[in-house]
């Protein structure tokens, strides 16, 4: 659960129409708890797809080798969101914006996970325009479950994560494309199809 009331601020109208700095040719997979969103970046990286992976999963990855426990890490929601958000931003300044990238999460999923924590989206609002992606796709929930996950995961977080994400992409003036939940192998052909085309 969210330690503090969920942030349901509108995005600010005078930031919200900022011109993106950057076209890039990078696809954003992104989506609530259990979607399969690391299965698939994995399977597109063996089929030689360049990918960057989930900046929250390798800063909990990073933290927790130097010995900090996750308890300590979700202590305080706000610092751990902020620096989620930094690295995010770290592991795209170094991106080729003309590389074709699979990306496991884009800037702007910070903007609902400010929100789920009671944090102000507008916050990293104004950089969430540094990088214009090329596509933006919102994976479906799968029917599975994982004893440990690093975020909230329970099914009032994950719907709220769900609907938010995708009004938050949409703000952003991106047209979000649903992924529902069939094989792998057909989501990959549907993925495959879209930026084909």
């Amino acid at each position: 659960m969210a330690a503090h009331p969920p942030n349901l601020s509108r995005l600010d109208p005078n930031l919200v129409n900022t011109p993106y700095k950057v076209q890039t040719n990078w696809h954003i997979l992104t989506g609530a708890a259990c979607t399969g969103k690391t299965t698939l970046i994995q399977e597109l990286s063996t089929r030689g797809f360049h990918i960057l992976p989930e900046s929250a999963r390798d800063y909990f990855d990073r933290e927790l080798a130097r010995g900090v426990t996750l308890d300590q890490l979700m202590a305080d929601s706000a610092a751990l969101q902020r620096n989620i958000f930094a690295l995010q931003k770290d592991y795209e300044r170094g991106l080729d914006p003309g590389t074709a990238a699979f990306l496991d999460r884009g800037m702007p999923d910070s903007l609902s996970f400010f929100r789920y924590w009671g944090l102000d989206p507008n916050e990293v609002l104004p950089d969430c325009f540094q990088h214009c992606y090329r596509t933006v796709f919102l994976l479906d929930r799968l029917p599975l479950h994982r004893e440990v996950t690093l975020g909230p995961e329970d099914d009032a977080a994950s719907t709220f994560l769900d609907g938010w994400l995708e009004r938050d992409y949409t703000s952003l003036g991106y047209r979000v494309i649903r992924v529902p939940p069939i094989s792998l192998e057909e989501r990959m052909k549907l993925i495959l199809q879209v930026i084909s085309g």
